[in-house]
């Protein structure tokens, strides 16, 4: 059974320090109004939003309130009182490699006031949230991000690189096939509860992916009173020659100057099959009125630039999404399968402990992976815990690593580390968290 992180305490070592430092380290209390509002503006703040409304507040409430949410207060500060920093954490499962799934501790709403940066408080929250998964026996955890160069130094890895799509629709045109199936537009209700329906069917067969939660599916599709962009969200759904859906597509239109010419932004492409795929391109692509399609978080083997018939037409940004932490070493490349058979002893810096130590991992010709800790072994490759948390889900290249001087090894090892690690389908990840 999964564990729920609302029934983990919080940090005794952050707690302590944070003290030391006339500050209050504690876990939120969402029951009651005051405080549960406090701690959702201070977020709110922390991200450059707007000032949330009552509406923005219970609709927010809802999902925080499934989560283990930590503020840091002054101390005596009032219940009402907005606290000057936050973190929030539940677990979930993680796709991994082959198919098989991983507890995972997300964390998410990471924020410090600008009042109170250089106070090591981001620190006791990040390190607090690891020892608290670390504590609770979750063998991973995990965060998307809005700055790259913080979560390095917690051991943290860029692991799930993704693309963002600009499409100049009139001279990329439309190259692929027509499917069969047929796409419909749908209410704000229905698109939401099609995408849920869909994204958990399909990123179950993706490494790199979780489950998305309903308060994402409402604001993407406009069904939420406080989403962004609400009043312009538009969404359809495809469904296959037997009437299944395989696929729902939630998008905005924006104006482009005063030609009546618009963009098209795709929030989420949700499918299942590749007809699905081509068949809610292929809507995006030929929409009236509509000169350039925008997509995000799209995974680095999306077919699209195969789709069309310019491909130049298609501009791929390639940029960083998903990041990941090992914490419990041989329990996380337990559970993933191996591409190729592999016997290596890895030698594994971690600052914070929860992974050091010097590992030999070995992979058989069907996947699987026995890792045991050893001593006065010949080391074959080092490595950070952050480099390795990179590798985890198959995405990035140990090469690559090697080449940034990341990892001490010869090439033998880097090769063999290589192909056991790579993963089919390319990992991604679709959602912010």
């Amino acid at each position: 059974m999964t564990t729920d992180a609302r029934d983990v305490p919080a940090d005794p070592t952050s707690t302590e320090r944070l003290s030391a430092a006339g500050l209050d380290y504690r876990i939120v209390d969402l029951t009651v109004d005051e405080t549960a509002n406090g701690f959702q503006r201070a977020a709110d703040r922390g991200f450059l939003g707007a000032e949330p409304n009552a509406e923005s507040l219970a609709q927010g409430r809802k999902t925080f309130a499934q989560r283990r949410n930590i503020g840091v207060y002054e101390p005596g500060a009032p219940a009402t009182a907005l606290p000057v920093a936050t973190t929030n954490a539940w677990v979930t499962p993680l796709t991994v490699p082959g198919g098989g799934e991983l507890d995972m501790w997300a964390i998410s709403m990471v924020t410090v006031a600008a009042t109170h940066r250089r106070r090591g408080i981001a620190r006791s929250l990040l390190e607090g949230e690891l020892r608290a998964a670390a504590s609770a026996g979750v063998p991973m955890a995990g965060l998307t991000v809005s700055e790259a160069t913080i979560y390095g130094r917690y051991g943290f890895g860029s692991a799930i690189p993704v693309a963002h799509l600009t499409i100049d629709t009139r001279r990329a045109g439309w190259g692929g096939a027509t499917p069969s199936g047929r796409v419909e537009y749908v209410d704000r209700e229905t698109l939401a509860a099609d995408i849920g329906t869909v994204h958990e069917r399909a990123r179950r067969g993706v490494a790199g992916r979780i489950p998305g939660w309903q308060g994402r599916w409402e604001g993407l599709s406009g069904a939420s009173p406080a989403g962004q962009d609400r009043d312009k969200a538009r969404g359809v759904r495809f469904l296959d020659d037997a009437g299944e859906l395989r696929g729902a597509l939630a998008y905005t239109l924006n104006e482009k100057g005063d030609s009546f010419r618009f963009r098209l932004d795709i929030g989420l492409l949700v499918a299942e099959t590749p007809d699905a795929v081509a068949a809610l391109w292929r809507f995006a692509l030929q929409h009236d009125l509509v000169d350039e399609v925008t997509a995000d978080l799209r995974p680095l083997d999306d077919p699209l630039p195969w789709l069309v018939s310019d491909p130049r037409g298609v501009t791929q940004v390639v940029h960083d999404h998903g990041w990941l932490r090992i914490l419990d070493l041989p329990t996380a490349f337990t559970a993933r399968r191996f591409s190729a058979p592999v016997d290596l002893v890895l030698r594994v810096e971690d600052s914070l402990g929860f992974a050091a130590g010097d590992w030999r991992l070995r992979a058989d010709a069907s996947g699987g992976a026995t890792v045991e800790a050893v001593t006065d072994a010949e080391i074959d490759i080092t490595l950070d815990v952050s480099a390795l948390s990179s590798l985890y889900s198959g995405g990035v290249r140990a090469a690559t690593l090697h080449g940034a001087g990341l990892i001490t090894a010869d090439a033998a090892a880097v090769e063999a580390l290589d192909r056991a690690l790579v993963a089919f389908p390319v990992p991604s990840l679709d959602i912010w968290y």
